[in-house]
């Protein structure tokens, strides 16, 4: 039996927001009941099915993903689309850029 596995891809986006710990700590209990999730203050990974997401928070919020090459933009409109839900009212222009 071979092991063919993709290449992981990398997706980064700086996304500028007004509470970036209020968004990813809102993203994280919403995901929390049905991935892996690990919260800390600053940080956060939520293992999803089409890949791993990492949240960093500064006075931004850095979003990087990992996925294979067939799964990466569906992981990125995922994504993207829960973040934008989770921000209520604030407009989010997320970027996504291969790292």
């Amino acid at each position: 039996m071979t092991n063919k596995q993709s290449p992981t891809q990398i997706s980064i986006a700086a996304i500028h927001t007004l509470h970036p710990q209020r968004l990813m700590t809102r993203l994280c209990k919403h995901w929390g009941h049905k991935f892996a999730v690990e919260l800390a203050e600053q940080h956060c990974s939520i293992e999803l099915p089409l890949g791993l997401c990492h949240m960093r928070c500064t006075d931004i919020l850095q979003v990087q993903l990992h996925s294979d090459a067939e799964h990466i933009s569906q992981l990125q409109q995922v994504v993207a689309d829960h973040l934008r839900r989770m921000a209520s009212m604030e407009e989010l222009v997320i970027d996504w850029q291969q790292a």
